[in-house]
């Protein structure tokens, strides 16, 4: 561990945040109500401590230095941190578990996480659950920042004090126009699908699934020609129903089938696509604990 953090504490990192939000040391001083050398002493001893110039000085203006601008991207983290400990602390000591967050994608929404929330529900009816909608790749942050307690993603998955569990394994359905040459096959092949326009979710939301896309593809021998993007399956579906192109989906779209759309299976051999569930080891709440116990009973029963 590095010496220097002894040498200065939540006052001059509460100091440090202040000027570098106004900076101005009189205007900082008089919002932490202290003196204006109060103040000077605790910046010189965090920029002491540190073993770096925080901020640029002038007679007319204070500014942050580069040293200045990346440890105040690490602090502003790392208060945040701090602060949710000190409210799951006091949850603690209140015997309060009445809370959980939990992250979706499309796949996992639309597929197996419904029938586990209800049942969850059910059992707990005194625990809220905040769900966001959040793409997988911007689960894997989420989770190693712990601003998230269980993100339900795109697996595979391995990220260091990550621990998941396989929530669904799903085949890969061929979406079509209603009126589309291969609408009514019993299933498809990639192969069949080479020349076809295809119509996936933007970058944006859908990484994770676009690189699974396009590794199928490529290892069929081709790649896929990408027409239009959406942001919601939805979108995806109403663009297919549009005879823009075709797309690929989990066979989760069988729960709400659009009779402007066909859906076809897609022939074995490929891997098929896997919903996970995963959480972060090293921060787990009372909350978290027990909806991890229902879903390996649920998933597992």
């Amino acid at each position: 561990m590095n010496n220097n953090i002894t040498r200065f504490d939540l006052r001059h990192l509460r100091a440090f945040m202040a000027v570098a939000e106004s900076l101005h040391f009189k205007k900082a001083a008089e919002s932490l109500h202290m003196t204006q050398p109060a103040l000077s002493r605790l910046i010189k001893g965090l920029e002491e401590g540190v073993g770096a110039d925080l901020f640029e000085r002038t007679t007319r203006q204070v500014a942050l230095s580069r040293s200045g601008h990346l440890f105040l991207n690490e602090c502003q983290a790392a208060l945040s941190h701090l602060e949710r400990g000190i409210q799951l602390a006091e949850r603690a000591a209140q015997g309060d578990i009445g809370h959980i967050t939990i992250a979706y994608n499309d796949f996992s929404i639309n597929g197996v996480l419904p029938r586990i929330l209800d049942t969850f529900k059910e059992t707990y009816p005194d625990i809220t659950v905040e769900l966001i909608y959040m793409p997988s790749h911007h689960q894997h942050e989420a989770l190693l920042e712990q601003r998230i307690d269980i993100g339900f993603m795109i697996g595979p998955v391995q990220l260091p004090g990550i621990e998941t569990h396989r929530a669904a394994i799903e085949n890969l359905m061929v979406v079509l126009p209603r009126r589309h040459k291969l609408a009514d096959r019993p299933r498809l092949t990639l192969a069949e699908l080479e020349d076809e326009k295809f119509i996936l979710g933007t970058e944006e939301g859908w990484s994770t699934f676009r690189a699974y896309v396009f590794r199928l593809c490529l290892q069929d021998g081709f790649r896929p020609q990408i027409i239009q993007e959406a942001s919601t399956s939805s979108g995806i579906f109403g663009l297919v129903a549009a005879n823009m192109g075709i797309s690929l989906y989990s066979d989760c779209i069988n729960r709400f089938r659009r009779e402007d759309i066909a859906v076809v299976p897609l022939a074995s051999p490929h891997e098929r696509l896997e919903t996970i569930a995963a959480w972060n080891q090293a921060f787990s709440t009372p909350s978290c604990r027990l909806f991890r116990d229902l879903l390996s009973k649920e998933l597992e029963g």
